[in-house]
């Protein structure tokens, strides 16, 4: 399977089974599209009779091209089988006979001090009680984390909520609790915090820059833009409130990981304006979502939007392009992309390992596949004391990964996306096999700007 797009100049082939991209002229773009379709003969033909007026397009040329393009199939760097079908069963089977768990999402609260309408978690609630997850809940967690954990020496642990830093003297002593114990264990953990701001203080910076692997700010962009919808109980914007704490914050981290992470919906499909709004006030690790969440809802977005997001995603890469030759560069969370030494391929198909590999822990010790699932009684796994006890459930999200979606089957993308998240697949048909295709369209178009984007800079770095 190939596929073949034009964008800001350059004619792109992403051979998707060997992963293999080609940034190749006009003629052997036509060419390798009509390749497989006829003889030699009626490809040199018809590229002949439609570059008849093209200096230097040749019999000879055109000869020489179509050997090359036999040369990358030879080579298996075009027209690739796909030999990855077992790969995929040995990854389900691998997920649902281990039970090795790498990951936690800590709810630490589900309560918060903004009240943002498009909230999946219905403002921290999750569609149940307010609650603070207890010290003695939070630390049973990392234990039956390790306990889990196999041979896995690397642990990632998520304070989450709701809004963590209501609970923030707990994700302190679990901190410490955990720093106490892996040395013994062989295990080392690898926190990240997930904040709107709010509460941020020299504290929380402090001891976030010390502690935290990775830091996700939450603002959704221009001042009018965000306060639309991350207002306080009072109906209060928060944006004036949370920003200068989130610059400080984000100088004071220095080379460590963090990132802008801003949501948009049908209010503001112009989203650029939002990242680049973001990136002059001085943040330069950026991540813009598209909401998800019922059709009906005023914000959600439309097929009428499609459009104008695709061009915003282009207009986006433009941007980070010139930035970048101007040795300003910022970095867009959905374009970065290794294609040189990236996820491996079990990676690559299986995805992100929820209701496996990856879990939700709620305040009262429940546990979810992740944290989209978190409220849905039909979705609770088991515990942290008595594990998971859900056996059947965590076989089904086994089974999760391009090659059992058949929506997945003819998509160029798969490779890039491990199947697309289980999570909105459920939410859009009702089932964590299907695909939820408003999305899947917005991701082809991410991929495709970003493998331009790599592809630029690979032939600038050329001509250096």
């Amino acid at each position: 399977m190939i596929h073949q797009y034009k964008l800001n100049g350059y004619n792109i082939v992403i051979d998707v089974y060997s992963g293999s991209v080609h940034a190749v002229d006009e003629v052997a773009y036509d060419m390798i599209a009509m390749y497989k379709d006829g003889t030699r003969e009626d490809v040199i033909s018809a590229m002949l009779e439609k570059y008849a007026d093209r200096d230097g397009v040749d019999e000879a040329e055109l000869n020489e091209c179509y050997d090359d393009i036999g040369e990358l199939e030879a080579a298996g760097k075009l027209f690739s089988e796909d030999v990855y079908g077992g790969v995929a069963e040995i990854a389900a089977e691998h997920r649902r006979s281990s039970g090795e768990i790498k990951a936690l999402c800590l709810h630490v609260a589900h309560t918060c001090n903004l009240n943002c309408e498009y909230c999946f978690a219905s403002q921290g609630k999750y569609n149940g009680e307010r609650a603070l997850m207890s010290y003695e809940v939070g630390k049973r967690a990392l234990d039956f984390l390790i306990e889990n954990s196999g041979s896995r020496r690397n642990l990632e642990v998520d304070f989450f909520g709701g809004e963590p830093l209501m609970n923030w003297d707990v994700v302190k002593k679990l901190v410490a609790y955990a720093r106490s114990i892996e040395g013994e264990h062989g295990k080392n953990f690898r926190f990240t915090l997930t904040t709107n701001g709010v509460l941020v203080d020299d504290e929380v910076i402090e001891f976030a820059n010390r502690e935290m692997n990775n830091v996700v700010m939450s603002i959704d962009g221009r001042p009018e833009v965000h306060d639309r919808f991350r207002r306080d109980y009072a109906g209060n914007g928060s944006f004036d409130r949370i920003v200068p704490k989130f610059q400080k914050f984000a100088e004071a981290r220095g080379d460590r990981e963090y990132y802008v992470r801003g949501t948009y919906t049908h209010y503001n499909t112009d989203f650029t304006n939002d990242i680049f709004y973001l990136r002059d006030l001085g943040f330069d690790r950026l991540s813009m979502e598209p909401v998800v969440c019922a059709p009906g809802d005023p914000c959600a977005l439309t097929a009428e939007d499609l459009p104008v997001l695709f061009r915003q995603y282009e207009i986006l890469a433009e941007e980070m392009l010139r930035c970048e030759r101007a040795g300003k560069p910022f970095t867009f969370y959905h374009y970065m992309i290794d294609l040189s030494h990236g996820p491996c391929i079990y990676k690559r198909i299986a995805g992100c390992g929820s209701g496996t590999e990856y879990l939700a822990v709620t305040p009262w010790g429940d546990l979810y596949p992740c944290h989209q699932f978190v409220g849905d009684e039909k979705y609770l796994m088991g515990n942290v004391w008595d594990g998971v006890t859900n056996t059947e459930m965590r076989e089904r999200f086994g089974r999760c990964n391009v090659y059992a979606r058949p929506g997945c089957r003819d998509c160029w993308a798969k490779l890039y996306c491990s199947g697309g998240c289980a999570a909105n697949a459920y939410h859009a048909t009702g089932d964590i096999l299907g695909t939820y295709d408003y999305g899947c369209e917005l991701f082809r178009k991410r991929m495709e700007c970003a493998i331009m984007a790599k592809t630029a800079r690979c032939l600038d770095a050329e001509e250096e």
